[in-house]
């Protein structure tokens, strides 16, 4: 049996500037972070000729053509993978559509049981390159850059979106003390909506696209605060990123009607009376994770517990994708 893992991700700021209708051109830039929350991808051979795929559905198909699910029907080809007698599995620590990155990590970890069932080596560039062909070039999903990558690499790392596709790739330059106090003080509190991110990657996807004005400057400055953040926090000044990541979530919810709802704004303004320095939705909005920065757990904590959230506990993963087994 072969098992690969891949981490889940945290936006730290510049996140929507990995898209190719924007970073194509104008560049992009973004801060993301992997955590040591993991999808699983499991995969063994069976006695019988066909192939069993157990996911939030179950496949058994006489063909890879047959397969629904598009990620792995097309990951199966692109590896050339021709065997049937295969049973291929996949599990999550956090559901998918929760803003987490789960698309991204899914690929990626499938990828690496496929190289590896294989016999091949890769490195996490091509691993997220190849994730990104998959979901971005063959499956024209209206999704960024910044899952795959970080997923492949770990850790917490800038990444910056040339006009001609490729990835600039470096880690954020944290001193100790910060990155303990980061870990620290990021909470990470689930909203209790799931949905596909889909919808509002396609609308922001479209407007810039069309070169629409609003979106394209908004798109800007979001970029922009992701280069202060990097400042701030490479510079030790913790509270100056909270301050920025509220920043960054006001413009952040500018991009569509559907980004926030008055569940979250309720919440995120309860969040800042109760000790938070800032925060922000993660991923494409509309659902998902409330992520705070505070230097008061406790206090904010008991807030959010009150209004009947629940906190996901978290560390930051310097890993990457990874065979386990």
């Amino acid at each position: 049996m072969i098992i690969a893992r891949s981490p889940l991700r945290i936006s730290i700021g510049g996140g929507g500037t990995d898209l190719p209708s924007y970073y194509e051109q104008h560049g992009g830039f973004l801060i993301a972070a992997a955590i040591d929350k993991y999808v699983y991808i499991t995969l063994h051979q069976t006695f019988i000729n066909e192939m069993i795929i157990k996911y939030s559905q179950m496949e058994r198909v006489a063909s890879i053509e047959d397969i629904q699910h598009p990620i792995i029907r097309e990951a199966a080809k692109l590896l050339g993978i021709k065997e049937l007698n295969l049973e291929l599995t996949s599990m999550a620590d956090i559901p998918a559509g929760t803003g987490l990155g789960s698309s991204g990590s899914f690929t990626t970890a499938l990828l690496k049981v496929f190289h590896h069932y294989k016999k091949n080596l890769i490195h996490p560039k091509e691993l997220a390159e190849q994730a990104c062909l998959i979901e971005i070039g063959l499956l024209k999903e209206p999704t960024g850059k910044q899952d795959q990558y970080i997923a492949s690499y770990g850790g917490i790392n800038c990444f910056e979106f040339e006009k001609n596709g490729e990835v600039k790739a470096w880690p954020l330059n944290l001193s100790t003390e910060s990155l303990f106090n980061l870990e620290d003080n990021l909470l990470l509190f689930f909203t209790g909506y799931s949905r596909s991110a889909g919808s509002i990657l396609k609308e922001q996807d479209q407007k810039s696209k069309s070169a629409d004005a609003q979106m394209i400057e908004n798109l800007h400055y979001v970029k922009e605060l992701g280069y202060q953040i990097k400042d701030a926090l490479e510079s030790g000044n913790l509270r100056e990123f909270g301050s920025l990541m509220n920043e960054h979530w006001q413009f952040k919810k500018r991009r569509s009607g559907s980004m926030s709802n008055p569940d979250i704004d309720r919440w995120y303004e309860l969040a800042l009376q109760n000790g938070a320095l800032g925060g922000k939705l993660i991923g494409a909005g509309g659902g998902g994770f409330l992520m705070f920065y505070t230097e008061e757990k406790v206090k904010l904590r008991h807030a959010m517990r009150g209004a009947g959230l629940t906190e996901v506990r978290f560390r930051f993963e310097f890993e990457g994708t990874k065979i386990v087994v």
